[in-house]
């Protein structure tokens, strides 16, 4: 709580960044935990908004709202807005979300929406001058997530996890994320285990252009040399290190799995933990694989 503020309001969380870096699942994050939520807010009413929990009769301890590029030139005065409030002493927190330019680009071609800056013009140049309008804003951010690679599920266990008090995310959310070496290991990964010790499918000609998900690919990996030895080392080690990662207030986990391209191994490796541990009624499993759609190496 900051100086001189009065009022009822225990958490005031201010949500913006990148269009469609995934402000809508981070909002509903905040209301399934109770938060009184309102999206594409403009500016200006979040100076009324916040005078209105400031009065002794509200109800509204814990209140998130979401502005964006949306909101057209009136967002272009939030950064004003909010030096306001921190004058006045207002409690807020500022949760700014992030994306790569091509994850971006991809989201708004699946989704086939509009970006609220494009004026007819590409995706990528409206990017651009987005990032030039939020730089301010994403300076000042409490907490800033770069979405890149995240599911909507992880997304959220992702927000709960940094925003959210401890205790009121539920189960613990664990992510097995598959990746390959020569792309880049994950920035956000807890655990990290590389399976390149395995016999790599893609030397064989009739499986390379296949993916771990493939029942011949995933055949020949279950059949490799050490890997029985292998899952018999690793699952004693996730039943040791989950519940205590758990138990020192984690939300959520990423164990990240790699192998060189990050299509064959990792993939069936992942997969298998997943059926191992999504049964378990004490954890929520998500299943990422980051680089099985990017082409095979030619030989």
């Amino acid at each position: 709580m900051k100086n001189g503020y009065k009022g009822p309001i225990q958490d005031f969380v201010v949500i913006t960044g990148f269009s469609g870096a995934g402000k809508s699942q981070a909002m509903a994050t905040f209301e399934d935990a109770g938060y009184f939520c309102v999206d594409n807010l403009p500016p200006e009413m979040i100076g009324s908004l916040a005078d209105l929990f400031g009065h002794g009769g509200s109800k509204v301890e814990r209140a998130a709202v979401a502005s964006d590029t949306r909101g057209g030139e009136y967002f272009d005065g939030l950064v004003r807005v909010l030096e306001d409030l921190d004058h006045r002493g207002v409690p807020f927190r500022i949760l700014f979300l992030d994306a790569s330019n091509e994850t971006l680009i991809n989201r708004f071609k699946e989704t086939r929406r509009r970006h609220p800056l494009a004026n007819g013009g590409s995706v990528e140049s409206a990017i651009t001058l987005e990032r030039e309008r939020l730089a301010a804003l994403q300076e000042r951010a409490d907490v800033s997530i770069d979405t890149s690679g995240l599911s909507a599920a992880r997304l959220r266990k992702v927000v709960a996890d940094k925003m959210l008090p401890h205790g009121k995310v539920g189960r613990l959310a664990v992510t097995f994320m598959t990746f390959g070496f020569k792309h880049g290991t994950p920035r956000d990964a807890d655990l990290t285990f590389d399976v390149r010790f395995l016999p790599n499918p893609h030397y064989e000609a009739e499986l390379r252009e296949l993916t771990g998900l493939d029942d011949a690919v995933i055949e020949y990996v279950e059949k490799s040399d050490g890997i029985g030895e292998f899952y018999g080392r690793l699952t004693p080690l996730l039943d040791y290190l989950l519940p205590a990662y758990e138990s020192e207030g984690k939300s959520h986990l990423t164990v990240a799995i790699g192998c060189t391209g990050g299509r064959h191994r990792s993939v069936v490796i992942a997969e298998h933990l997943a059926r191992i541990y999504a049964p378990r009624g004490d954890l929520l499993v998500d299943v990422v694989h980051r680089d099985v759609t990017k082409p095979p190496r030619r030989p």
